[in-house]
């Protein structure tokens, strides 16, 4: 005889989609100590025993809850400083910000923001992408008429290049005669203000703090974070650039412990934060893993080979920018990526390696390549993030060699005009983010959103990789073009996957997490055209129900 467990709760609902093939509907749910004690209708789970009923979703749709498989903490907190973004985008707090399509809007809106700022506060703003412009690169000239005497630096939206005003500058240490790669000139030498990637723009996030990084581990950074991914449906999330300085995983385990905290973090230790020393960061990773829990877990790696490619710091492949633009910048140079993938896969540790451009992808691919055969490694899962421009030539090596891949569907979006007018041109944006070929070529993948490069939102970039429609209206590579159910697998189950979690998370199914997305709509009933409009009511995590904010 069953003995009865008043812990037990029962949710109804209109409808719940498992995300597990074995069954893929159900009506009802039970859940027990934060777990999935059985799926399926009223009838099936009587056998389970005493139960509480909770009613509260029966008239909404319940799937796993979203998982966003390559996002930053900074999402929440970035929201401090002063977003100068193209499109219009909403805060935290459900306030829209306008788009802002011209230098001079983005400088009125900097001024606006300088005039309240105490004496000798830097002035920071983030969102900026100078190739939606038809006015060229932003300079020193347009910053200096924000400000001639504060500091004012403007972090682009794909965080590898920023722009500093003549003040800001001056404190670097940047002029005429620095030497570093990356600082963007006039033709008589001067800097133009527009530093390129990490070691250009190090003087000057010495001298601020490295805010773009910091904010996200403060503890209104970590609640602001914890309110998108609520209004998301966002369960689980990564950090995935972690410096893994001691006050920040302090204020990540404490806050993130809570009962009330509505997502699981999954950090990756950042391998430039230790300057190419795997041996240091494999050992500051394992003093850390002491302070996992439940909706905390270290262990991953990132790194950072190439930049952006509407940025042009990709690495490209012949022919190389459309346009005629130079070819990038190594973050890690070639050389030095075969020993450091070498040394973290020898530790058994999972990589999720940054490549935009297909040269970067291939010298990536080369390197786990080279280390499995050193060292062969069942399910290593080490995941290519973003690999927007890889082909099917390089999907089938992936596929042998036990890869996978985090595809930037947002980008076809936000970016995918330029890309097919100015960076890769019409044949190489047409396969960029290949979701319909990974599938076919055998690789498992996720979509993501790279918050705050793009908004978290994990719906809309199911949307993205669907319809593959970029903002002007055109649509790129339809034979890319992933369905509905593809889509909803890859922000669930294909997401919890690649972070090694998905016996964890990612579907409803007996024993894993109670963590579900609450929907006002049946995204697969909306169909291709609406799917990013299914409306997120809520949140449970854990068993836990948990509105989203303003709900």
């Amino acid at each position: 005889m069953t003995s009865p467990s008043p812990a037990t709760t029962i949710f109804r609902a209109r409808a719940i989609l498992t995300m597990n093939p074995a069954q893929p509907e159900a009506t009802h749910v039970a859940v027990r100590d934060g777990r999935i004690l059985g799926v399926g209708d009223a009838e099936s789970l009587q056998g389970w025993g005493a139960a509480i009923v909770d009613e509260r979703y029966a008239d909404q749709v319940l799937m796993p809850g979203l998982v966003e498989g390559h996002c930053h903490l900074p999402e929440g907190g970035m929201w401090t400083f002063v977003y100068v973004g193209y499109y219009d985008r909403r805060g935290p707090d459900g306030r829209l910000w306008q788009g802002l399509t011209s230098f001079e809007a983005v400088c009125a809106r900097l001024r606006e923001a300088e005039a309240g700022l105490p004496d000798g506060q830097p002035l920071i703003g983030w969102g900026f992408d100078p190739i939606y412009f038809d006015s060229g690169r932003m300079t020193v000239r347009e910053l200096d008429t924000v400000s001639a005497a504060r500091p004012v630096v403007v972090m682009h939206a794909s965080m590898h290049l920023m722009n500093a005003n003549s003040a800001m500058l001056a404190r670097a240490g940047i002029d005429r005669d620095t030497d570093i790669e990356g600082i963007t000139r006039f033709d008589n030498g001067e800097p133009t203000g527009e530093l390129c990637e990490f070691a250009a723009m190090f003087p000057v996030m010495r001298l601020i703090g490295n805010p773009f990084r910091t904010i996200g581990l403060t503890e209104r950074g970590l609640r602001l974070f914890g309110q998108v991914a609520q209004l998301a449906g966002v369960t689980t999330a990564t950090d995935l650039v972690n410096e893994l300085n001691e006050e920040g995983i302090d204020t990540l385990a404490r806050v993130s412990a809570e009962a009330d905290y509505p997502v699981r973090i999954v950090p990756a230790a950042s391998a430039m934060a230790f300057a190419g020393d795997p041996a240091a960061c494999l050992r500051r990773l394992e003093q850390l893993k002491q302070r996992n829990h439940d909706k905390l877990r270290l262990g991953m790696v990132k790194l950072v080979v190439d930049g952006s490619i509407q940025g042009f710091t990709a690495r490209l492949r012949w022919p190389g920018y459309y346009n005629g633009a130079p070819n990038g910048i190594w973050v890690t140079p070639p050389d030095v990526l075969d020993e450091i993938v070498l040394a973290y896969h020898a530790a058994g540790v999972q990589l999720h390696i940054h490549t935009n451009g297909d040269e970067a992808t291939e010298v990536a691919i080369r390197a786990v390549e080279r280390a499995l055969q050193r060292y062969p490694r069942a399910d290593h899962r080490h995941t290519l993030q973003h690999c927007q421009m890889a082909d099917a030539a390089q999907f089938r090596r992936m596929a042998r060699l036990g890869m996978c891949a985090n595809l930037f569907a947002n980008h076809i979006y936000y970016w995918g005009d330029a890309h097919y007018a100015q960076t890769m041109g019409p044949d190489r944006a047409n396969r960029m983010d290949a979701c319909a070929s990974a599938a076919r070529l055998g690789v498992p993948y996720a979509i993501h959103s790279d918050a705050p490069i793009t908004p978290l939102g994990p719906l809309f970039t199911a949307w993205c990789a669907v319809n593959r429609r970029t903002a002007g209206g055109r649509v790129l590579g339809e034979s890319e073009r992933i369905g509905v159910d593809a889509a909803l697998h890859a922000i669930t189950l294909g997401a919890a996957y690649t972070l090694h979690l998905d016996h964890e998370i990612g579907s409803i199914e007996i024993g894993k997490r109670a963590d579900f997305c609450v929907l006002r709509d049946d995204p697969r009933a909306l169909g291709a055209e609406n799917l990013k409009d299914a409306g997120v009511i809520g949140t449970v995590v854990g068993g836990r129900p948990l509105a989203a904010p303003g709900a």
